[in-house]
């Protein structure tokens, strides 16, 4: 596995993040049945199918690490390994999780998708989530945690104020995606009404979310971005929603567009602006270090060489548990003995205590300071 070192608190320049929620009665079988039909299309090199509790019993590489198991609330782990451009081979874990909200149909999982690359993670390189979620509109796994949103459409926001400024709040507070709204100037036809994220490049589709204001909402989404969020939409215009907490390095006025047309020509200046905010320093989102750790520390799927390096490392680390387990026996029985002679010496062999005769015993040579230099041995720390 990757081992870069990185900030705690930012996302790692190697690592592609997803959540999201799968609506549907059996997400393990669309995962595995799209895993299946990758792997033997020569996409991927292998993937792996666990249950939490065999993955957690069976971590390799740190297997003393509590936090590399994959949680108490998971049900289903599956973990994918491939190469993109170069070689470079990438790695990366889904995670489903039972759904914590309340819902109708007590259907639905909550879903954590970590990937990592060996070198920076590339826009043009394949989406990790279509290695995992087939790419059909048929299945909608695309779900953000935040209600009526969605990854591969363009979601009109709420007609209330009210409702509309706590969208904005929730999208943009410890977000896992880049959010972005654009304003229709007039309603678009059926060109338009396709999501922008048809132009972005192919790990971008799946990590922005495109916010829709109708042309009768631009005062009110206006007013209440930015009251919510501190940022302006121009009318017909778009523009790329800052994080919670807010970045020092994101300024409203330049990842705003004045102009967008919705008429199906790529919005390249929009497109632009995306895909800069994208290689901005970004804080980890709740939940997102826990998965990093989990991938880096918490990997199964070996490589035939992985297996034999840890393999040959596992038969080090047993020789020296085991070498130490024989000097600590050791120990033990020479403090035994030394302890045992020195109450046989201050008894007369029945238990009761011997009489000393004066004058010949001193004070160093007692047999209580015999058991005292025995039982010493367990004291130093060179022994």
């Amino acid at each position: 596995m990757t081992k870069n070192s990185s900030s705690s608190t930012t996302v790692p320049g190697t690592a592609w993040l997803a959540r999201g929620y799968h609506p549907g009665p059996e997400p393990e079988r669309d995962v595995r049945r799209n895993l299946i039909a990758l792997k033997a299309a020569g996409v991927l090199d292998d993937f792996l199918d666990l249950d939490p509790a065999e993955a957690a019993r069976s971590t390799v590489l740190h297997p003393r690490e509590e936090s590399a198991g994959p949680g108490p609330s998971a049900r289903r782990l599956f973990e994918a390994r491939w190469r993109v451009a170069d070689g470079v081979t990438v790695r990366a874990q889904l995670t489903m999780h039972e759904d914590g909200v309340r819902r109708a149909d007590n259907e639905g999982i909550t879903w954590v998708l970590a990937a990592e690359a060996e070198l920076a993670w590339n826009p043009q390189w394949p989406s990790p989530a279509t290695m995992f979620w087939p790419d059909s509109d048929r299945i909608a796994w695309d779900h953000d945690l935040v209600p009526g949103v969605r990854l591969r459409a363009a979601n009109h926001l709420p007609e209330d104020e009210s409702e509309l400024r706590r969208r904005l709040r929730d999208c943009s507070r410890n977000t896992w995606y880049i959010h972005v709204v654009v304003h229709e100037a007039m309603t678009p036809d059926a060109r338009g009404q396709q999501p922008l994220s048809a132009f972005l490049p192919p790990s971008l589709r799946h990590r922005v979310v495109e916010h829709r204001a109708t042309p009768a909402q631009a005062q009110v989404a206006d007013f209440a971005m930015k009251r919510a969020l501190n940022v302006r939409m121009p009318r017909g215009g778009a523009v790329v929603l800052p994080t919670q907490p807010r970045s020092p390095d994101y300024d409203a006025e330049h990842f705003t567009v004045h102009s967008v047309f919705l008429d199906g020509s790529e919005p390249t200046e929009l497109l632009g602006l995306i895909d800069e905010f994208a290689k901005l320093p970004r804080p980890l989102p709740e939940g997102a270090e826990q998965a990093l750790t989990q991938l880096r520390q918490g990997w199964h799927l070996l490589t035939p060489d992985e297996e034999l390096a840890h393999a040959q490392g596992m038969v080090i680390k047993y020789a020296e548990a085991l070498d130490a387990m024989t000097k600590s026996c050791d120990l033990y029985r020479e403090a035994a003995e030394a302890a045992q002679a020195a109450l046989a010496e201050f008894t007369n062999g029945d238990g009761s205590p011997r009489t000393p005769v004066p004058g010949t015993a001193g004070a160093g040579s007692s047999p209580l300071n015999a058991i005292r230099k025995g039982l010493g041995r367990f004291r130093d720390p060179n022994k």
